[in-house]
């Protein structure tokens, strides 16, 4: 039975869930000073702090929080039932292409929302820490910055988890079966896929709109969908994949 259900799981999304778990279960087990060597070289950093590396863009998305199970589970349930039908659907190499696509489409939109939101942070930090007003602190950052200064609270600005490309197979699977009823928890009626779809991009603009401090990169999720749009849009213009299935 076992090996029944793995065999009609197509490659690319077994294979993706197999690396996830694995990376997981290493991390769980190894110990917490080599634990947070493998954090600082492969999870998302900001690419002014001095741990980014750009190979980052890709290997962050292979890591999960070691301390809930819910991290993983999510995202790789959702990858099981989505993705399944769009391997099947894109082709494997499409679909793989286009997991990491949205994977790092969705880095590159959180490098952009650091970018423009990590001078209040480090200010107010600063100030805080030091008994400064705020241009005091922002003076002394620049400064700092001037003579090539590493500024070590840079490194605290970190995500992981295969979220931002687990939004991007929401996002095709809305865009090509628009129509196909899902069923959510504590929702006793069917939701059409694309209202599914358009509802968590809703939910995760407002909460990071709102600045929620609750340690979720909601505009990863975001960078996620809209890459995934993009990729989709145009391959249903030139006609390789075509919509509406259901």
């Amino acid at each position: 039975m076992r090996n029944s259900i793995l065999s009609n799981i197509p490659s690319v999304t077994k294979n993706l869930i197999i690396i996830n778990f694995i990376v997981w279960l290493i991390m769980m087990v190894i110990p917490s000073r080599i634990g947070d060597s493998v954090i600082g070289f492969g999870a998302l950093h900001f690419w002014k702090a001095s741990d980014f590396n750009p190979v980052q863009l890709f290997t962050y998305m292979f890591m999960h929080d070691t301390r809930s199970f819910a991290h993983i589970l999510f995202n790789m349930f959702t990858l099981f039932m989505f993705g399944i039908t769009l391997e099947r659907v894109l082709g494997s190499a499409r679909y793989l292409f286009y997991y990491i696509s949205c994977g790092i489409g969705a880095a590159l939109v959180q490098e952009i929302v650091w970018q423009f939101s990590w001078e209040d942070i480090v200010v107010k930090w600063v100030a805080n820490g030091n008994n400064v007003d705020f241009e005091t602190a922002r003076l002394a950052i620049d400064q700092a910055l001037a003579t090539g200064y590493q500024i070590p609270i840079l490194n605290s600005f970190v995500t992981i988890g295969a979220s931002g490309a687990i939004y991007g197979i929401l996002l095709a699977f809305g865009m090509l079966f628009p129509n196909r009823p899902l069923y959510m928890m504590f929702i006793p009626v069917p939701i059409k896929a694309k209202w599914m779809v358009i509802g968590y991009g809703v939910i995760e603009l407002l909460i990071g709109l709102s600045s929620a401090n609750d340690g979720v990169a909601h505009f990863a999720h975001l960078g996620g969908m809209i890459f995934g749009f993009i990729m989709i849009y145009i391959w249903k213009k030139k006609g390789i994949v075509h919509g509406d299935f259901y």
